[in-house]
């Protein structure tokens, strides 16, 4: 059984809605360069990476930790692991079908995961109603 079918399993809201609202979590909290890819034709590992930049630590610490509030604590579903707190300009939430990558841009850059997933699909997240 999958991580997403388990997840269906406790009558939490599908991925693509959690994914959604982590996004725009996000953009309330002033994250930019907000990228959500669909990867579910690319790896069975996780459906969605989400990929946002902050402009310190500070801020991504702040971006997670919102994040996590709403995946979490309102929408019911659990983090996995959580990588990178300690220097603060990586850090990287695996809920299991989504992974949520918080960057500082210079690391962003560096690390370029929009290329490297590039057979993802980029998903329209701006215009959803969820």
């Amino acid at each position: 059984m999958s991580k997403s079918e388990k997840k269906n399993l406790t009558k939490i809201p599908p991925v693509l809605d959690r994914a959604i609202a982590a996004a725009k979590v996000a953009e309330e909290n002033k994250g930019h360069d907000i990228v959500l890819l669909d990867l579910r034709e690319v790896t069975p590992l996780f459906d969605y990476f989400l990929l946002v930049s902050g402009s310190s630590r500070r801020q991504l610490y702040a971006l997670g930790d919102e994040i996590k509030r709403k995946l979490v604590g309102e929408m019911g579903d659990e983090c996995l692991c959580v990588s990178g707190n300690a220097e603060g300009k990586w850090i990287v939430f695996d809920y299991g079908d989504i992974v949520v990558h918080l960057f500082e841009p210079e690391m962003r850059k560096y690390y370029a995961l929009e290329e490297l997933w590039g057979k993802g699909v980029k998903v329209s997240w701006e215009e959803s109603s969820q």
